[in-house]
């Protein structure tokens, strides 16, 4: 069951505002499609808006993206604010491997060769958790990468 069509009328003062946006400054590309699918979406002065699909289109983004702009564009205060980038809400991730955990490892100081050749990254992962107890778990990729930073300091 589909809710009732909302159709987006800008005023001139809006619709300038991000015909501008859109063309000049440096801006975010994900930002200036937002406000090209805006534009493009605009029912105002008798204009015939284009179709979610042929916006897709046009600027090379998926449908899905047309429809979630469209609804930001709706929900959002004025256009300003749809077009601020969103605050994060949480904070990144700390790297589980960093410092002097990464200095005290047995991993980095052996050579690389000798290591790569014992065992999988995989396994040498499952070693640092069994090793070092600050871990509960890692990823191969973290080991991945501090290996290969060493190896690469020694050459």
């Amino acid at each position: 069951m589909r809710g009732k069509r909302i159709k987006i009328a800008l005023s001139s003062t809006v619709r300038s505002d991000l015909e501008k946006y859109s063309k000049t400054g440096k801006h975010r590309v994900r930002l200036v499609n937002r406000a090209k699918i805006i534009l493009g979406l605009d029912e105002a002065d008798g204009r015939a808006p284009l179709t979610q699909s042929r916006i897709a289109e046009k600027l090379g983004v998926a449908r899905q993206t047309v429809n979630d702009a469209k609804r930001a564009f709706i929900a959002a205060e004025s256009a300003s604010e749809f077009l601020r980038r969103k605050k994060r809400e949480t904070p990144p991730v700390e790297p589980k491997i960093a410092g002097e955990m990464e200095a005290q490892s047995s991993l980095a100081r052996a050579p690389v060769a000798r290591v790569y050749a014992k065992r999988s990254v995989r396994q040498l992962a499952d070693k640092c958790v069994e090793l070092l107890h600050y871990i509960d778990s890692i990823s191969f990729k973290p080991v991945q990468r501090v290996l290969k930073k060493h190896h690469s300091n020694r050459a």
